[in-house]
């Protein structure tokens, strides 16, 4: 029971600094002190040596020997190469979420869908980033369709990864009604039952977000 407890608790430490990485409260090249995060979880130093390791291991921190862990971050390539698995495995997500999806999965969708369109009609500099916030809960939903786990799991880790330059991409009006436009169409297949075509779609809905980040300069 003890080695479950230590498992888990290192668990949670390690999704607390991966997302204080990817959401930015550390930058690249900063030293992750094993006593400074301790205390500030309450923690020993064991859970984040083993957290630090994880993370070592998917790239996002680097531990050098006799010195110390560093963040490594995610690189603009690694957003680029991201966005270009996801551009083919979105296409097989919306696939299989089309044989797999449940009428709540659907009205999830529509309402997700509305309340981008009301975001959208509303003024200010608030209303990109509530876009933004729909568009992430609009894949989410679409993953959990998908009925594979290991899918799911494999597109929310690098939705995660890339949600800076994901805000982004989202961020001009233009882009921003394009995506809601889109996220309509791929719905639209998915309740036809047409798989072929909300592959084709959700493919394309990804190769777009990729031409706009290269229009931003994000390379």
């Amino acid at each position: 029971m003890e080695d479950y407890q230590d498992h888990s608790l290192s668990s949670r430490v390690f999704q607390k600094i991966r997302d204080d990485i990817i959401k930015g409260k550390y930058q690249e090249h900063d030293e992750l002190r094993e006593n400074t995060i301790g205390k500030e979880l309450g923690v020993s130093r064991t859970p984040v040596r083993e957290a630090l390791r994880q993370l070592e291991l998917e790239g996002l921190v680097s531990i050098i020997p006799n010195k110390g862990a560093y963040v490594t971050g995610i690189s603009a390539k690694d957003v680029k190469d991201i966005y270009a698995i996801r551009s083919t495995l979105e296409g097989l997500c919306a696939r299989w979420a089309t044989e797999n999806i449940t009428e709540e999965q659907l009205d999830k969708l529509d309402e997700i869908v509305l309340l981008s369109e009301f975001h959208m009609k509303k003024e200010g500099k608030s209303n990109a980033e509530q876009v933004a916030v729909m568009d992430g809960r609009f894949h989410t939903v679409l993953y959990e369709a998908s009925g594979s786990r290991i899918l799911s799991r494999t597109l929310i880790d690098f939705h995660k990864y890339v949600q800076r330059a994901r805000k982004s991409s989202v961020v001009s009006e233009e882009r921003a009604r394009k995506s809601i436009r889109e996220h309509k169409q791929i719905l639209r297949a998915i309740r036809d039952k047409d798989a072929e075509l909300a592959e084709q779609l959700a493919n394309e809905h990804i190769l777009h977000v990729i031409q706009n980040l290269r229009r931003q300069g994000f390379e």
